[in-house]
């Protein structure tokens, strides 16, 4: 023996309904209530609108320190120029003041014997006349003669050297 069972019809949860809702075009539509919309599109403008303000400002802060920046070189530049010249104005005193002296010297022998006392003579000019005199130099290779041709060229020559 089979038995069939049958069971009762289950209602609905009051209230709600489970799955998908479908809309007809027979059924009443003021029934259906939309969703609120819940949209950030207040915040995300406030946010917008922030974020470019502070863009703003970081712009102009950098175009700050750029200007601080060149300034700043061109007065490192003008205090180099300044120092170049104060140091080739002291070369140029030491030099004059070398040829008094070497002039001075050359009147005080005027037979042309200069002599180098041993003060003036630095370690370094004596390792220089030693080397060189302790190695002969080798001539320089003669140059080849130049073509009539290669006139035109002398211009690019000297540029290029």
């Amino acid at each position: 023996m089979v038995s069939k069972l049958h069971l009762p019809p289950m209602p609905a949860a009051p209230g709600r309904r489970s799955g998908c809702h479908l809309l007809s075009w027979t059924t009443d539509q003021s029934t259906f209530i939309p969703k609120p919309k819940h949209t950030l599109l207040p915040v995300l403008t406030v946010l917008f609108l922030v974020s470019y303000g502070l863009m703003a400002l970081l712009v102009v802060e950098q175009g700050r320190t750029i200007d601080s920046q060149r300034n700043l070189i061109k007065q490192l530049f003008s205090d180099s120029a300044q120092l170049s010249s104060m140091k080739g104005k002291a070369f140029q005193k030491q030099r004059a003041e070398a040829q008094a002296q070497a002039e001075a010297q050359a009147q005080a022998n005027p037979k042309g014997k200069m002599q180098a006392s041993p003060s003036q003579v630095t370690p370094r000019d004596n390792g220089k006349s030693e080397h060189s005199a302790g190695k002969p130099h080798r001539p320089l290779p003669p140059r080849p003669p130049r073509d009539t041709s290669d006139t035109s060229d002398e211009r690019r020559v000297l540029f290029s050297i």
